[in-house]
């Protein structure tokens, strides 16, 4: 069965094709991706086939995406979840995406600490990394005060648009 996870103002879910619509809109707009390191999704059957494989994700534990809502209100915000999760090594590498009319709210660090919590206590994670372009100031930001110690430099990690991007490398050791 899918964890959901409730904080004070959020409710983190199974994303479902319900969702879809706003999941295109959020991963189509250039203001969300300009740090993502993603290029933009184009159609409902392209965002579907997503949610299909991050249900699968779950099932084979190898990732786990939520969609992040506001209590007492229907739709989505944003999705946050773990990818290269690995049971045998205990690690994973967190990602997050609020729609841009839900940024500067601490809605983003509510979420991630819920996560990281999540991770640690059910998860059995050990380390919790995070791959963040080195331009990203409100993620590089957030992870600071989510307790993340930055590691190093990636050079020409993330390829988008046809630019090659530098990110920075975070863990959050247990």
């Amino acid at each position: 069965m899918f964890p959901v996870l409730h904080t004070d103002r959020l409710v983190l879910r199974e994303l479902t094709v319900n969702d879809a619509q706003a999941i295109l809109n959020c991963f189509s707009n250039p203001d969300v991706l300009r740090h993502y390191g993603q290029n933009s999704l184009t159609s409902l059957d392209q965002v579907r086939l997503i949610i299909n494989n991050f249900s699968k994700s779950y099932e084979e534990k190898c990732g786990i995406k939520w969609g992040i809502e506001l209590k007492g209100q229907a739709g989505i915000i944003g999705t946050i979840g773990f990818q290269e999760w690995s049971t045998e090594h205990k690690r994973a590498e967190i990602s997050y995406a609020l729609f841009p009319e839900s940024w500067g709210k601490g809605y983003a660090l509510e979420a991630v600490n819920k996560v990281i919590s999540f991770g640690f206590q059910e998860m059995e994670l050990v380390r919790i990394g995070a791959i963040v372009l080195t331009e990203n100031d409100a993620s590089n930001k957030l992870l600071t005060k989510a307790g993340f110690e930055k590691e190093g430099v990636l050079k020409k990690y993330i390829h988008q648009n046809n630019v090659s991007y530098n990110t920075y490398v975070y863990s959050l050791i247990n």
